[in-house]
């Protein structure tokens, strides 16, 4: 319950989007310790390749400070020492890299394929078998999916993907690609990304972005990839020249934003996949039908508030957009 539209988006936050305090300390501690245990493998694991402490990364949204409930998945990135193994680009695919590891340990030959290239499979692979070895690990589930080792911990409702990597000359990552081979990536350029943002636009990015995260997993269909719509709402704080000092204006001119541009190509901040929305046009249209819906309705909402001085009808219109867990009028 509450008496303005800043006191309801306040709660709906706290309530509703954010993180629990208490929860996201508990998940840093047992990151933090899982770590630990990462680092030892070289050392414990028999021929457990070695490792690259320096370019271990804390990635995802948990790490970028955009993750809403519930807690599910925490990620890391942890970087394997290529010695003297190199890559290569493949002819034919600039997505698709090989390792060659014929001059690397024998570590690394032996999660290679006849042919001395690097078999990412085998690498996550022996990454859970590894964690199996960890006493305090011997009731999880740990799997390969794809390009990750998940580890789903029985005393946690969080799991870990945990992928390995390469870390590249020309400061880079090389990650699994789920088919045996290798794919670029870099992180640090999207934390860096959204960190820089806030920092220069007012520093309420972090909760714009969750908020209207909250937004796109329960209110739009089809949803929203979650990099992607990231990647949007910093696009729209950076094409605007300066943010407003209350989110709710900021939203209503997201939704603007979004039912703009949703039709157009997204270019991946890293500049390594190039344009990232891979929606059909039937489903940008209906994403583009859904936020110009939503801003004619913030419209609204700003309009009780701010002319009409109406608390009440204002709040009422944000739950049209919010749901039923957006506060009611006190």
């Amino acid at each position: 319950m509450a008496k303005s539209v800043n006191q309801a988006f306040e709660e709906f936050n706290k309530d509703v989007v954010n993180l629990i305090k208490d929860n996201t300390d508990n998940a840093r501690s047992s990151r933090d310790w899982l770590i630990t245990q990462l680092l030892a493998f070289p050392e414990n694991v028999e021929d457990f390749p070695n490792d690259y402490p320096e370019k271990h990364i804390k990635f995802g949204s948990f790490a970028r400070n955009t993750k809403i409930k519930p807690l599910d998945d925490i990620d890391l990135m942890y970087c394997i020492g290529a010695g003297n193994a190199y890559y290569q680009i493949d002819t034919y695919d600039n997505k698709k890299y090989y390792i060659h590891t014929e001059n690397a340990i024998d570590s690394l030959k032996k999660l290679s394929n006849d042919d001395y290239t690097l078999n990412s499979i085998k690498v996550v692979n022996k990454l859970v078998k590894a964690l199996e070895t960890v006493p305090q690990y011997s009731n999880a589930d740990i799997k390969r999916n794809q390009e990750a080792t998940v580890l789903n911990l029985v005393s946690y409702t969080w799991s870990y993907d945990i992928v390995p990597c390469f870390y590249t000359v020309n400061n880079f990552y090389l990650i699994p690609d789920g088919s045996g081979n290798w794919k670029a990536s870099n992180p640090t350029t999207d934390q860096d990304n959204i960190k820089n943002t806030n920092q220069n636009y007012g520093g309420k990015v972090y909760q714009l972005v969750r908020t209207l995260k909250y937004w796109n997993a329960n209110f739009t269909s089809p949803k929203i990839g979650s990099y992607l719509f990231e990647v949007l709402v910093l696009n729209f704080v950076k094409s605007t020249g300066s943010q407003n000092d209350f989110n709710d204006i900021n939203i209503k001119n997201f939704f603007y934003y979004l039912y703009s541009n949703i039709r157009y190509d997204v270019q991946d901040p890293k500049g390594i996949q190039g344009n990232i929305n891979n929606l059909t046009s039937e489903q940008k249209d209906r994403i583009s039908s859904k936020a110009k819906s939503c801003y004619d309705t913030a419209n609204i909402a700003l309009d009780f508030e701010i002319e009409k001085k109406n608390q009440e009808k204002a709040i009422e219109n944000w739950q049209i957009i919010f749901g039923d867990k957006y506060p009611s009028y006190e």
